[in-house]
């Protein structure tokens, strides 16, 4: 995993409608979350609503946030471009959607599934990432964004963030052959 403290691996992609982000756009935002999700799977499905809605209700506070897709559209097209745009619309996100073809930016991350979630504060260091909160799909748990939501709100008040941060679990990122990384075990 990233270690904590870590600065912000700078990153250029393209949102679903071609527009060209970069990690300069966000750089007057008291926060940046980063998350790496796709659309097809079903850790990401489980907490899109409660995703879209944190975004919501964070925004106004000045954060900023993207979602970046590093999947291999060769081998997974419904995490296509285009695909990407349908489900942007259709989950009610108020933020760019990256495409991260290269897989760079995942490999920079050190993302290693879907949802994969980073946290940075005013100076673009590393506060958080880990998991949304507790639910996953058919665990009967409700999706709250408890865990990001806690270190959001450290972050915006100036204060340390929980040294507790339980990683991610979701669908691998699907690499490009031969472009898995190396902590990734390959």
């Amino acid at each position: 995993m990233l270690p904590l403290g870590t600065p912000a691996p700078d990153f250029r992609l393209p949102d679903t409608a071609g527009k060209m982000v970069a990690l300069g756009d966000f750089k007057s935002a008291p926060a940046l979350v980063v998350t790496f999700i796709c659309n097809h799977c079903p850790y990401v499905k489980h907490i899109q609503a409660g995703l879209a809605q944190f975004a919501r209700d964070y925004q106004p506070r000045g954060l900023a946030i993207v979602a970046i897709s590093s999947n291999d559209v060769q081998t997974h097209p419904e995490d296509s471009p285009a695909k990407m745009a349908q489900e942007a619309k259709s989950a009610g996100y108020t933020f760019p959607y990256l495409y991260d073809e290269p897989q760079a930016t995942a490999k920079a991350y050190r993302a290693a599934c879907t949802p994969d979630i980073f946290l940075f504060d005013a100076n673009r260091k590393l506060a958080y990432r880990g998991q949304f909160d507790d639910s996953r799909p058919g665990n009967g748990v409700p999706v709250t964004g408890r865990d990001l939501r806690a270190s959001m709100d450290a972050v915006l008040a100036g204060k340390p963030v929980s040294q507790r941060q339980i990683p991610s679990v979701g669908c691998n990122i699907k690499w490009k052959s031969g472009n898995a990384p190396e902590y990734f075990g390959h």
